[in-house]
């Protein structure tokens, strides 16, 4: 069964009104299957235009998706980036915000996209060659967003803001703990 949590935005950087954001995430053994719905007036967001699926840095600056994952109890995580554009990014951390200098392992995220009017969507899926352990170990998960209003400025939507200023990497953060789910 998904996992649904509801995102909130972090109370000193306020979204505007009537946004409403949910994340779900389920791990078995085709790998990490996450899905975002954002509800409500996405006129008032900036949200990119459909581009070629491909990699790119900087997308946390705007309206993203993201995911914090580590194994339960480990230091490292790996942060990965998926943006309503198609793009998306993957960062590898030893421990708190200090980089690894390993890069991620390659590949290539095929995100889908819903849209309309008052709805988006995003699911992909990241295999498990792609997470921080490609075993059964359970993970540990933080589902979060930056979405970037139409005047420019962010709001940062977590589960769990463990902190007075966003702090995505906080491990506190890393509200889900995953098993393997059995497949059919």
């Amino acid at each position: 069964m998904p996992t649904m949590p509801r995102l909130s935005p972090h109370a000193r950087h306020p979204a505007p009104p009537g946004l409403q954001l949910a994340a779900e995430a389920r791990l078995d053994a085709t790998g990490l299957q996450l899905r975002y719905t954002l509800c409500g007036p996405l006129d008032r967001l900036n949200l990119p235009a459909l581009r070629l699926a491909a990699p790119a840095d900087g997308l946390w600056q705007h309206s993203c998706f993201e995911a914090f994952v580590a194994l339960g109890g480990a230091a490292a995580y790996r942060e990965f980036n998926f943006s309503p554009s198609r793009q998306w990014a993957v960062y590898d951390f030893d421990s708190y915000r200090q980089r690894s200098a390993t890069p991620p392992p390659p590949w290539s995220a095929n995100c889908r996209i819903e849209r309309s009017a008052d709805h988006l969507a995003l699911q992909v899926t990241i295999p498990p060659r792609a997470l921080p352990a490609s075993g059964r170990e359970p993970l540990q998960v933080a589902l979060t967003a930056v979405l970037e209003s139409a005047d420019g400025t962010l709001s940062y939507w977590a589960q769990r803001h463990p902190t007075a200023q966003p702090d995505f990497h906080h491990r506190e953060g890393f509200a889900l703990m995953l098993n393997v789910e059995p497949t059919a």
